[in-house]
């Protein structure tokens, strides 16, 4: 493992009821690092972050986060992970106010009345404290569950395709949300079906199917690798995207 690896999984394989969900991947994600995970459906994109997150126990292979064996100590590697799923779920009768307070309760962190002003400044939430969740719309939902993923100032940060279901205008918002998270020195791992916000925010991607790897680069860099790939071509309309590539790679069938 490198000095400055914030997750290392090496070898990595995990199983249900026999079937084989991970196949042996492994990869790094470096401190400060914005990491794409991008597969089909079925592909082995939750499984990994279950690992990740020490919901479920591999059949082999290590997990650590920043050094931090998961197997050995899984409370310890926890507490240097903020988790956002992808389908937010709080109490809708609870108000914004309340729920950074039950968090940060949560997490042991002292939140003064000014300290939450600023979060919610952040987030462009500062006028809504007194509003219920439930009257949230989307976009307002994302942005506060990324601020209660990452109110412990975890040094990664998982992200569980955090802009599904957003329009252009939320989804850039919250782009530009986790290019500042990167800023203030979190590294940050993302699945996601949209090949347009891979290229956008991660400095590199891993495509996964089948529970494999199957190639670990930069978008740019994937795209010249695999621009003359025939398959490539062959789901090219024009100018080969990473849109192309990832379909030239996992193939085109529709995955339940």
């Amino acid at each position: 493992m490198t000095g400055s690896a914030i997750l290392e999984i090496k070898d990595l394989r995990v199983s249900y009821n026999g079937t084989r969900a991970v196949d042996g991947i492994s990869l790094i994600i470096e401190a400060g690092e914005i990491f794409g995970l991008l597969g089909p459906n079925g592909a082995g994109k939750t499984s990994t972050l279950s690992a990740i997150e020490g919901l479920v126990r591999p059949e082999a292979g290590n997990v650590k986060v920043t050094g931090i064996e998961m197997r050995g100590a899984p409370p310890s590697a926890r507490a240097n992970i903020g988790v956002q799923l992808q389908a937010t779920s709080f109490q809708s009768e609870l108000t914004i106010f309340q729920i950074i307070r039950l968090y940060a309760g949560l997490y042991g962190v002292p939140v003064s009345n000014g300290k939450l002003r600023s979060l919610l400044a952040e987030i462009h939430l500062e006028t809504e404290a007194g509003r219920r969740f439930g009257q949230l719309s989307g976009g307002q939902q994302q942005r506060l569950a990324l601020l209660l993923a990452t109110i412990h100032n975890p040094p990664l940060v998982l992200l569980d395709e955090p802009t599904a279901g957003l329009d252009p205008q939320a989804r850039r918002q919250l782009w530009s949300r986790i290019e500042e998270l990167r800023r203030r020195g979190h590294s940050i791992l993302l699945t996601t079906h949209s090949m347009e916000e891979a290229q956008a925010v991660c400095d590199r991607v891993a495509i996964i199917d089948y529970g494999k790897i199957i190639d670990i680069d930069a978008p740019e860099e994937l795209i010249k690798k695999y621009e003359n790939d025939p398959r490539v071509r062959k789901a090219a309309r024009g100018q080969v995207t990473l849109d192309d590539v990832f379909v030239g790679l996992t193939g085109n069938a529709l995955r339940d």
